[in-house]
């Protein structure tokens, strides 16, 4: 019986730090949408027989087999795929569906870069894994090298003072060591909120109005548009000289290569309040 024998193994948790497999894998579920983009960016996304929602990128990762999401993942569906490889999030996935997972023998890999130099770690440990090495180390390369030059032709910009306006009801931003933030580094700006106690603190209208930043972004998302009229407050100079704008918060939020995308619009945005 296949969860009996899988019971039997021990289970192999892989980081980026140590990366070893035995052999390439062959059968990977991908379990956060920015790993499937990794996967695919590294030339194996044809092997990943199963992910989550929300994994829409390139166009073919809408064919793949959704096997959860926000509200778990379906174990039985693990075992019925019987992976090689199973890349768990683990800020994303909940802690006791990985230990699961874990302890029925699969090997898993966590991917979750927190920085944007991590990235490229990543995309050479899961070419370790399956066998995908010297593309992995293409991506990775252009990857870095894209990233270097995007925070040396931005270093010598004027500061511009940014709001990102994370969700409108209840408005959050993101501050210290979040994602965001080191995109708003990178573009020299200067995040109004950046020494908040926590890394997406919740703010109130009259804080954005005493904070007076020149430009305030947005994601696409109609619900975080809409949530917040900010014509109403045209003392905020980002209102009062049209330096709103609303970017794609795939490219912003998700640890993949196309993070570079994300740097180079927000870049773009403060360029034009400059």
């Amino acid at each position: 019986m296949r969860l009996v024998i899988q019971l039997c193994c021990a289970a192999l948790l892989i980081s980026s730090g140590a990366v070893q497999a035995s052999k390439p894998a062959e059968k990977i579920i991908a379990l956060s949408p920015h790993a499937v983009e990794m996967l695919y960016a590294i030339g194996v996304g044809d092997k990943i027989v199963a992910t989550t929602d929300h994994a829409d990128y390139p166009a073919d990762a809408n064919n793949i087999p959704r096997i959860g999401g926000y509200h778990g993942i379906q174990i039985e569906r693990v075992l019925e795929l019987n992976p090689d490889l199973v890349v768990v999030w683990g800020s994303g996935n909940k802690a006791e569906e990985i230990a699961r997972i874990k302890s029925l023998g699969f090997q898993v890999f966590d991917s979750d870069p927190k920085s944007l130099e991590a990235v490229a770690d990543e995309l050479l440990a899961m070419g370790e894994l399956t066998g995908a090495q010297t593309q992995a180390k293409a991506v990775a390369d252009e990857y870095r090298q894209n990233l270097l030059s995007l925070r040396q032709d931005n270093a010598s910009k004027p500061a511009v003072d940014v709001f990102y306006q994370l969700w409108s009801t209840p408005l959050m931003t993101v501050a210290k060591n979040s994602w965001i933030q080191q995109i708003i580094a990178v573009c020299n700006g200067n995040n109004v909120f950046v020494d908040s106690d926590s890394d997406y603190p919740q703010v109130s209208i009259e804080s954005v109005l005493l904070k007076q930043p020149q430009v305030i972004l947005q994601s696409q998302d109609e619900g975080n548009i809409l949530g917040v009229n900010w014509q109403q407050w045209q003392d905020i100079p980002a209102v009062k000289n049209g330096h709103i704008y609303q970017l794609n918060a795939d490219i912003l939020h998700r640890a993949a290569p196309r993070a570079i995308q994300g740097v180079e619009v927000l870049c773009e945005a403060l360029d034009k309040a400059r």
